[in-house]
């Protein structure tokens, strides 16, 4: 079990550090940049098992496209609209969010239970493996205090760059 608490007060100390550092790829984006995010976030990925924690499952829903709400609700041989009336609400920025935490999807073994059709935020999360990383730097920050693997991918793209 990964002790969530813990990674996030870690990350809520080195919340300015992370932000400076962010920042500083923003303004002078490091020769191969690209290629030592994908190289970190494989390092990090080696060694954590999102099984362990699923924090992302259990306290920050995914927002949901259209295509990911007619993926699964064809899956489930439900109309869109009973899908979204079952499981989404509208948030306050107008995204469609589910209607409640932890994610209904996830099992009591933190597995997925819809793995292969989850939505597109889900298979993306913690966005570590992005081309032009700097571009996103605040959903990284944010992503610190709910991801052990992006708390450690930040501390760890910081060590690769000298930082």
């Amino acid at each position: 079990m990964v002790d969530i608490k813990y990674y996030h007060d870690l990350a809520q100390q080195k919340h300015q550090e992370h932000e400076k550092f962010l920042a500083t790829l923003r303004k002078k984006k490091p020769k191969h940049l690209d290629k030592i995010v994908k190289e970190t976030h494989q390092e990090i990925f080696d060694v954590v098992d999102c099984t362990k924690c699923a924090n992302c499952c259990k306290d920050l829903g995914p927002l949901f496209t259209e295509a990911d709400i007619e993926r699964i609700a064809k899956a489930f041989r439900m109309h869109l609209g009973h899908f979204e009336d079952a499981y989404l609400r509208v948030d306050e920025d107008g995204d469609k969010v589910f209607k409640c935490m932890p994610c209904p999807f996830l099992g009591s073994d933190n597995l997925c239970t819809i793995y292969p059709i989850r939505p597109k935020a889900c298979r993306e999360f913690p966005h570590t493996d992005r081309k032009k990383i700097y571009q996103i730097n605040h959903l990284t920050i944010q992503n610190t205090l709910y991801c052990p693997a992006a708390y450690l991918f930040v501390e760890r793209l910081k060590e690769k760059l000298g930082y």
